[in-house]
Parts: C-alpha cells; sequence; structure tokens
C-alpha cells in the first residue's frame, strides 16, 4: 500500500462558515471606507447578513470561480449590490465602483 503524503492546503476544500463572514465583513468595510460616506452601525450588520446569506447560497460557484475576482464582482454587481444599496440608501453605482475598486483593485 502506497504512503500518502499530506493533503495539498485548501483542494477542494470550501472555506469554513467563519471565514466567509469575516470575509464578507472585510470587504464591506473597504467598499464603504472608499465611497467616504457614514453607515449606521446597525445598517452595517444587516448589509453584512445579507451578503453573507447570498454568499452561503452561491458557495459552490464561488469556491469554483475564487481566482476569478472579476467574474465574483460582476457577480457581487448583479446578486448583491441592488438590496445593500436599497438597504444602506446610497447610489448603486457608487456602491458598485467602490466594491469593485475595494475588491478588484480596477
Amino acid at each position: 500500500m502506497p504512503i500518502q503524503g499530506p493533503k495539498p492546503k485548501h483542494q477542494n476544500e470550501l472555506p469554513s462558515p467563519r471565514k466567509i463572514r469575516r470575509g464578507c465583513s472585510k470587504e464591506l468595510y473597504r467598499a464603504v471606507k472608499r465611497m467616504n460616506v457614514y453607515i449606521p452601525e446597525e445598517k452595517i450588520a444587516e448589509g453584512e447578513a445579507l451578503y453573507y446569506k447570498k454568499v452561503i447560497g452561491n458557495l459552490i460557484w464561488i469556491a469554483e470561480n475564487h481566482a476569478n475576482r472579476r467574474l465574483l464582482a460582476d457577480w457581487w454587481d448583479e446578486a448583491v449590490s441592488g438590496e445593500l444599496a436599497a438597504l444602506w440608501e446610497v447610489d448603486q453605482e457608487k456602491l458598485k465602483h467602490a466594491f469593485r475598486a475595494a475588491f478588484c483593485g480596477a
């Protein structure tokens, strides 16, 4: 029987819920910071919960495309930005631009 070495790190593994929640929080924090607007803590928490639910609902696709940040930002524009802009009462285009700048560097 051949000896098997350690499993390569991150091969076919989905991130833990904690990592997903922290990632969502960081991404939204960076976007808000780039928009340079005040959003109350309660609204930010609601936005993070909304984003987290969207990511969990589409986790397999997101994990498969984790290396293509532009594709993920396109998904975010379609699936998340509208509801989040309405919740935070900000311009959706400004939010999209800020998120894309923070997430992709574009």
